[in-house]
Formats: structure tokens, sequence, C-alpha cells
């Protein structure tokens, strides 16, 4: 890992220097950067961040409480391992979560949410004319969980992140190993989830959520039921 050029940073307020090693470790990990499996040391984390161990351990808790990594018993920690072997649960799970925040963003959304969510959808679509991996994920999510906000049920809203912090690491894998044609319909299917929960359609709101969620999942499949060897660098 690179060390950071402190002399790069802006000035940091109280509290800022944990978000930022949270959102650059977090960044890393769901964009693969960090492996699964990875150790973290917090010594070299202080060095490379030029800063003391007491933020470095705040952000690994909280990068810990997402479920990202996780301390061993012999109180080494590491880089979550992606659960491979459930992958049947997290899927029923995923889309029972795309059901019900869309459904419910189409019911109790604000007009103050609506901007945020077409945003990251105008940002998914010019990832996807960029063919840009990483920034397609990663908007791709943020589009989701601005319509989770927009439901205003912070339990389901905690859970659908993790588990888009997980398919994030599941897509990215997927892109890596694999030259596929970018998923360009996801746009158009963005495009009428946002015009169902504009018209507060909620039935809509939830068909679409399941046909969307299902084509995601169909998406991940593939990769595991290729019979080509999977040869990646991670």
């Amino acid at each position: 890992m690179p060390d950071i050029d402190p002399g790069s940073l802006p000035e940091r307020k109280r509290g800022s220097g944990v978000k930022m090693v949270y959102d650059l470790l977090r960044d890393e990990i769901l964009d693969l950067k960090l492996a699964p499996g990875s150790p973290i040391d917090e010594v070299q984390l202080a060095e490379r961040f030029k800063m003391s161990r007491t933020p470095i351990r705040e952000a690994l808790v909280r990068l810990a409480g997402d479920g990202l990594i996780e301390t061993l018993p012999n109180r080494s920690t590491m880089v979550s391992n992606i659960d491979f072997l459930n992958l049947s649960t997290f899927f029923d799970a995923l889309v029972l979560m795309y059901r019900v925040t869309t459904r419910l963003a189409a019911q109790k959304h604000r007009l103050e949410d609506l901007p945020a969510i077409r945003g990251f959808h105008q940002d998914y679509s010019a990832a996807i004319e960029a063919r840009d991996t990483l920034a397609m994920i990663a908007t791709n999510a943020a589009f989701h969980a601005a319509i989770a906000e927009a439901g205003r049920n912070p339990y389901f809203t905690g859970l659908f992140r993790r588990l888009l912090d997980e398919g994030r690491r599941i897509l990215r894998l997927y892109y890596q190993s694999y030259d596929e044609h970018f998923p360009r319909q996801f746009v158009d299917e963005h495009a009428e989830i946002i015009a169902a929960i504009e018209a507060r359609d909620v039935e809509e709101a939830d068909r679409l959520g399941k046909i969307h969620a299902d084509q995601i999942v169909a998406q991940v499949q593939r990769l595991f039921s290729r019979t080509d060897k999977l040869d990646i660098t991670l």
C-alpha cells in the first residue's frame, strides 16, 4: 500500500482523520485492491497515513461493524472473506431488500430525495458509457442506497447497505474475471424504477425492484456456472 503524503492532505478537523482512513480502506476493500483475507496491520496503517494509531483503530472498528474486516482468535486482523458457500441466502436477502426498499421509496419518499437518486442514476449511466467498471459498480450501489434512504426505514437501509457492499466485491470479481458486455439495460431499468417511485406506484416499484434484482443475481450466478477455469490476480 502506498504511503500518503501528509502535504497532499487538506487540514484535518477532529474526527476527519478517522473518516478519511475509513473511506479509503472501505473503497480499497470493496474494489478488491485489498483482497479478501489480506492482513490488516495498525502499525503499517499508522505509518501509511502519517497519524497515530487511535484514529486508525477507530476506523477499523467501523469497518468491522460493516462486516468488511474481522479479528481472528489470535487477535490478528484481516479483510473479511466472501462467503461463497452461502451465496443462495445472500441472493435471497438481496432480492428481498431490493423489493422492500424500492417499494418503501415509492410510498414514503419526499421531493428532496429525488435529485440525489437521479444524480446517481446519471453517474451510473456515465460510468457505463465510459466502461469504467469501478465507477459503474460503486454508482449502482449508491443509486440503490439512495432509494433505501428515501424509504425512511434505517433498519432496512443499514441491512441493504451491507448487502450492497458485499455485492460490490462479488461484482468486481465478476467483471475482473471475464470480458463481459456492460449491462446497458440496467440504465433503462433504473429510469423505470425512478418513474415508479416518482409516481408513488408502490406495486410497480415492487415489481421493477424484483425484476432488477433477479437480473443482477443471474449476472453473478453466471460467474459460478462457467466451465472454463477461473484465473485472476487479486
